[in-house]
């Protein structure tokens, strides 16, 4: 009986960790490349206390929380590219925003613990 509350448990982190079905992801150092392009809509999704202690310049603050209410100030044409702390956050906001009908959407893999820049 243990065995199967482990691998219950074991599957839903595993599925929770799952990129949402059309999302792409990227590492920082893809992003890296990526934070120039004006054609790309930069949203850090981690509150307001975590974004002041240490972010991207590029990325505009919309917290998870706030991010369907806020739906309407980005630009569906435009691709998004999303991040948090480790990346479990912007997985989540990617699918609000795919549910949404933004057709391209993009997470940073591992979120800003893994930013080295």
């Amino acid at each position: 009986m243990e065995w199967i509350i482990i691998i219950v448990i074991v599957a839903f982190f595993a599925w929770r960790m799952m990129p949402s079905k059309g999302v792409k992801s990227v590492t920082t150092e893809e992003l890296k490349g990526m934070l120039k392009d004006k054609t790309k809509q930069f949203i850090d999704v981690r509150t307001p206390a975590e974004y002041k202690g240490r972010h991207i310049n590029e990325f505009k603050n919309v917290p998870l929380n706030l991010l369907k209410s806020k739906l309407d100030k980005l630009d569906k044409n435009k691709e998004v590219v999303v991040i948090c702390q480790s990346g479990m956050r912007s997985s989540q906001a990617a699918g609000i925003l795919k549910k949404s009908g933004f057709a391209d959407v993009t997470n940073v893999k591992g979120g800003m613990s893994a930013w080295r820049g």
